[in-house]
């Protein structure tokens, strides 16, 4: 009996550990590169293979940042970043909630049109945050501590790999059982906001560095 049992748990944990991981983007401040890598690397295909990273390319680039045309920028983060993948995760830091890009990925991710699903968002705060940080206004409204009548989940950094497959596999879910409470009429920041953490607004021009290029080029190479 007793061996009959180990074979069963050891079959559900091959079965639960070959599930095919889902196609994640990951919004973030590059100011928090260096645990957004880490990150990546901890639960990405090289780690725990629990999802598999969206390239995260360099908005700052050409026209689609200088454009003035909402809907152009919404079909242009769509199109180019989010097409393929299924949830956004937010890794928040102390001045996440400040950045454009930010609110825009938010934006683009809960955008529902011609019958597409919106993606899946999930806000995680990073380590150096502790749990206690400002969020995006945007996430902000789309979610409740209570987690109650709400289409995002915000979520402390995952203790474990299981930890995280839920909250992914939950705000995957959310695409089709809590659409209808997206929240996402606000209109896009313009500029960046004020840090309310360091009390400071990076310039406009700072985005052009959208990401760390050693961990753009490290995304490439795995996607």
């Amino acid at each position: 009996m007793g061996t009959t049992s180990n074979r069963l748990d050891a079959l559900r944990a091959h079965l639960y550990n070959s599930q095919v991981p889902c196609s994640v983007f990951i919004s973030y401040h590059e100011g928090d590169k260096l645990e957004v890598e880490n990150f990546i690397k901890t639960f990405g295909p090289e780690g725990d293979n629990v999802f598999i990273p969206k390239v995260v390319g360099l908005l700052g680039q050409g026209d689609f940042v200088n454009s003035s045309d909402p809907e152009y920028i919404m079909r242009q983060i769509r199109s180019k970043y989010l097409s393929d993948s299924t949830v956004t995760i937010v890794l928040i830091g102390s001045c996440t909630h400040s950045r454009r890009y930010v609110d825009w990925e938010l934006k683009a991710s809960l955008r529902q049109e011609n019958n597409s699903l919106p993606n899946g968002v999930l806000g995680i705060f990073l380590p150096s945050v502790k749990g206690l940080a400002h969020l995006p206004q945007r996430l902000t409204d789309n979610w409740k501590s209570e987690d109650i009548n709400c289409y995002a989940r915000v979520r402390t950094y995952p203790k474990t790999v299981e930890d995280l497959r839920g909250y992914i596999e939950d705000a995957s879910k959310a695409r089709t059982s809590r659409a209808h409470l997206i929240a996402n009429s606000q209109e896009m920041m313009k500029h960046n906001a004020k840090c309310k953490v360091h009390d400071k607004t990076c310039n406009s021009s700072d985005d052009t560095i959208r990401v760390n290029p050693a961990l753009d080029d490290w995304l490439k190479k795995k996607s």
